[in-house]
Formats: C-alpha cells, structure tokens, sequence
C-alpha cells in the first residue's frame, strides 16, 4: 500500500503553475536626466630667472669717467638743448614671480528621450 501512495503521489498533476505575463501597455516614453559637476582647483607657482643686465642710454649727457663706474657723475652737454639719460640695472637671479590660484567648476546636464511602442 505504501508503494502505491508514493507512486499516486510522483504521478499527481502540481496546483502551483507558472503563467506567462503579457505586457498590457502599447506604447510609452521614459525621460532621464543626468547632472554632473567637476571641480578643478589649481595652484600654479612659477618663477623666471635672470641674468645681469645693464644698459644706459641717453642724449645730450657727458659721463665724468667709464659709464659703468661706480663713482660716475652725468652732467649736460648743452643746456640750451633738451637732454635725456636712462640707467637700467638688474642683478641676477629672480626677476619675476608668478602666483596663479583658481577654481574652475563645469556643470553638465545631460536629458535623455526614449519612446518605444509595441
């Protein structure tokens, strides 16, 4: 007997069934919207670097001794007429520093459409 229930029992149709789902919309349309946002900061140190220089110029002026003496005195030829002197010395060495601070944000929206339909 027990042989026949366990036989009744492999042989018996299950109640649980899988069903198939059929969509039940036709058609339709999905939006999406995507924000991003990028930071940069930036800290940029630069230095530039000289030699010596030394240069003189001018029109109408009588050096006392060597021009690029120390004790050198410049007096006018003339001074009836007009007269002009330009001294330009650097030593070497730093001549020019550069500091650069900034913040660059970029903001970006990207929006998306799809429609789809049976």
């Amino acid at each position: 007997m027990k042989k026949w229930l366990l036989l009744l029992a492999l042989f018996t149709p299950t109640i649980a069934r899988a069903n198939t789902i059929t969509p039940q919309f036709t058609q339709g349309s999905m939006q999406s919207t995507t924000t991003t946002t990028q930071t940069i900061v930036e800290d940029i140190q630069h230095e530039v670097y000289g030699g010596d220089y030394s240069s003189w110029s001018g029109t109408n002026i009588t050096p006392s001794a060597e021009v690029n003496g120390t004790s050198t005195t410049f007096s006018v030829t003339d001074t009836s007429q007009p007269f002009q002197l330009e001294i330009t010395e650097r030593t070497a060495g730093i001549i020019e520093t550069i500091d650069i601070d900034r913040t660059i944000t970029t903001n970006a929206t990207t929006t998306s459409l799809s429609v789809f339909s049976q």
